[in-house]
């Protein structure tokens, strides 16, 4: 069952090759105002704060801080390219983050057989809101609510309420704490990921079909391609990278508690709706994904070193988020409109 409908409104070579220079940069800020928004927020600020904010430190907080929500925003978009969504992405990384401490902590394991266990685990759940979507027919929002509100009891009850703690290998350590080229290696984690789910969407086959069965999975299915099993998969994929996500946290935290973890559900969500409102309106992509996380970082960043309260950041998710969700339904209306003038005017 369908959640959101994927739809691109970027402009077509075609398009762009009758317009005068005026109207094709009228065509293209709808499209990359995002990139600019953020451009000119970090012009800003570096103007406004030359101290702290346009400085290698400043730069190292926001990639350490953002990594993990640029990453729960890539796996969060993966669904959502085939018109579905997934709220286990902020649930799941509760219990993975916790289970990859207190399986060496609490059961002895060496960090790569729990890091391996941590991510079976989270291909299993994605597997089961593939199945509980496609075979149960569930509203995708409402089967992976259920199925994070189940992991996050799960990380409670295993818990008991207190944190998991224990020395652990420098090996795990090394998963985020290891610095390359002057900054933190999950930057260099979100970047590869981002490169390979850009090929693999844009150039591949896999990509161009879960685009197409989130335009129209009545559609996609009549043409031939087997809507069920690429939706699964876009839910094992999917939970495959959040498991990986809470592996990473658990490394940067060093300790595992079931109060931590949520918080990260909202900037990744909306980050990843805020990646459908530019490069490629209409349609969730990578790159415009990440800019999403990166305005959020930059803005929040910036509003923090002028001294804002503690309550800033989930304002600022919780309106951008609206926004973003606003935005992203006007551009679906659009090219709905589009494309019913389209035929008169033949």
């Amino acid at each position: 069952m369908q959640s959101i409908e994927s739809t691109a409104l970027e402009p077509t070579k075609s398009e762009m090759a009758g317009l005068s220079t005026g109207q094709k940069i009228g065509r293209l800020i709808p499209v990359y105002g995002l990139v600019i928004l953020t451009v000119g927020l970090i012009v800003l600020f570096s103007i406004l704060l030359p101290d702290t904010f346009p400085t290698l430190l400043n730069v190292r907080s926001i990639v350490s801080d953002k990594a993990i929500i640029a990453l729960l925003s890539l796996a969060a978009m993966i669904p959502m390219a085939s018109g579905r969504i997934d709220l286990t992405v902020g649930y799941g990384i509760v219990l993975w983050h916790i289970l990859a401490i207190s399986l060496q902590t609490a059961y002895g394991l060496p960090w790569p057989v729990a890091v391996l266990i941590v991510l079976a685990l989270g291909v299993f759940t994605g597997f089961i809101n593939g199945l509980l979507v496609e075979v149960a027919k569930i509203d995708s929002f409402i089967a992976t609510l259920g199925t994070g509100t189940v992991l996050y009891a799960l990380a409670l009850w295993h818990t008991g309420g207190r944190q998991v703690v224990g020395v652990l290998p420098e090996g795990f350590y090394a998963l985020n704490g290891t610095m390359l080229f002057g900054l933190p290696i999950t930057g260099f984690y979100v970047l590869l990921i981002a490169v390979c789910m850009w090929i693999v969407l844009e150039y591949l086959p896999i990509g161009r079909y879960l685009y197409a069965i989130g335009a129209n999975p009545k559609a996609a299915a009549l043409n031939g391609i087997p809507v069920r099993k690429f939706v699964i998969g876009a839910f094992v994929t999917s939970g495959l990278l959040a498991a990986l996500t809470g592996v990473l946290l658990a490394s940067k935290l060093r300790i595992g508690q079931a109060s931590v973890g949520l918080e990260y559900l909202l900037p990744a969500l909306v980050g990843a709706f805020l990646g459908s409102t530019t490069i490629k309106p209409g349609r969730v992509n990578v790159w415009g994904t990440l800019i999403g996380v990166i305005i959020l970082a930059v803005g929040i960043s910036g509003i923090q070193q002028f001294g804002g309260s503690f309550f800033v950041e989930p304002l600022f998710n919780g309106v951008t988020l609206l926004i973003a969700i606003g935005i992203a339904g006007y551009a679906q209306r659009k090219r709905g409109a589009v494309r019913r003038i389209t035929p008169a005017s033949k």
